[in-house]
């Protein structure tokens, strides 16, 4: 398996991780349970941002930057629906 095929996986399970910790902290009813899941979430988030970094990094997740042109059409089209 290669690096970025690693890291890949990684980031898929860190976000998956954090959409369970998310729906844990949001539907507990008890206290220390809910900030023992938002811990795991913030610990969650930290890993994806430093995953996220090494993946930059070595140019696996590359990011395009968006017109502002390109903005305002998707934003007139989606005000021009409703």
């Amino acid at each position: 398996m290669s690096d970025k095929l690693l890291y890949e996986s990684m980031l898929l399970i860190l976000k998956s991780n954090m959409e369970v910790y998310t729906h844990g902290t949001l539907e507990s009813s008890n206290k220390d349970i809910r900030d023992l899941l938002k811990n795991g979430l913030d610990e969650t988030i930290k890993h994806q941002a430093n995953t996220y970094d090494e993946m930059t990094k070595y140019g696996w997740y590359t990011i395009t930057n968006v017109k502002s042109s390109a903005i305002n059409q998707t934003l007139n089209t989606i005000e021009s629906k409703n």
